[in-house]
């Protein structure tokens, strides 16, 4: 079941998470704040690494925003998870 509620709930989680994003930089403005210096940061790291570890800070970004995507999903399923769960104790609490 886990793998095929994964596979069902996928694109859910994706459009959730943009929305979320979205609404994170609309109306929270530490979020906003705290982006533009880690994109700052990341940017004066790029700008003095040298020619010959380019790549392998490409390597190390790609794979960061690789395990932020992994842990999201898992973080959303999980938590669709536990509404499911807990909406069937409350169904077994009150019906049982």
């Amino acid at each position: 079941m886990s793998n095929s509620l994964e596979i069902l709930i996928e694109p859910i989680i994706r459009n959730r998470l943009e929305t979320l994003y979205s609404n994170l930089s609309k109306t929270i403005p530490e979020y906003n704040q705290f982006s533009t210096e880690c994109n700052q940061y990341f940017q004066q790291i790029r700008e003095s690494v040298p020619e010959h570890l380019e790549h392998t800070l490409f390597l190390y970004e790609d794979a960061q925003i690789s395990l932020q995507s992994i842990l999201e999903n898992q973080i959303y399923l999980q938590g669709f998870k536990d509404a499911m769960q807990f909406l069937d104790e409350l169904r077994n609490t009150y019906t049982g």
